[in-house]
């Protein structure tokens, strides 16, 4: 019996042959193998532990001090949270809130997407496709790995004016964007349907 599924790469839709125990169906576009069937719990407890990673990890990375700016003897520590919420108070509403908004709510919200979708084999298939749908819209705009890179190319730029150390926080934020890009690289989308099928 035949199965017709689309590549989670390019998105090309095959009609998947009955495969035995070694054999494995490939992409005819780019080459991505497609998850045997039955593979449900080693696909969602990998991406689950990773994301469980990602969880506990964003909470000292928003949180702490990721920086420690010195100008002329003063020093001031920020967090990405705190420094958001002081730019909300100072009336700098379009920046505190593209800050909040791009780099606190929209991961936080895709990070607890994918931690429902690989634990919760319980939920309702439209319940599954409504977290889906959000989860691949949240992590379009998901930006913690682009504040990363605009971090450092601050640092580039005034590093002759202001001096600026590392916090606490820079560990955790690295680690938790590696967690969350590796969960999102190992959720396969096919398998949260295998157990409603």
């Amino acid at each position: 019996m035949s199965k017709n599924l689309s590549c989670r790469c390019c998105g090309l839709i095959h009609e998947i042959p009955t495969l035995q125990v070694q054999q494995r169906a490939v992409c005819t576009r780019c080459g991505t193998v497609f998850a045997p069937p039955g593979c449900r719990r080693t696909t969602s407890s990998r991406t689950a532990a990773a994301t469980v990673a990602a969880l506990v990890l964003f909470w000292p990375a928003v949180l702490c001090p990721i920086l420690e700016i010195e100008k002329m003897g003063m020093r001031q520590q920020s967090s990405i949270l705190g420094g958001a919420i002081d730019l909300l108070k100072q009336g700098n509403w379009l920046v505190g809130g593209v800050i909040l908004l791009f780099s606190v709510i929209f991961p936080l919200t895709k990070i607890v997407l994918l931690l429902e979708l690989s634990l919760l084999e319980f939920l309702h298939r439209r319940h599954k496709a409504a977290s889906l749908k959000l989860m691949e819209h949240m992590g379009r705009w998901s930006m913690m790995d682009v504040l990363l890179l605009a971090f450092l190319v601050m640092l580039v730029k005034l590093g002759n004016i202001v001096q600026f150390h590392f916090g606490p926080a820079v560990i955790a934020f690295v680690l938790c964007v590696a967690m969350s890009m590796v969960a999102s690289i190992s959720f396969d989308p096919h398998a949260i349907w295998e157990d409603s099928e």
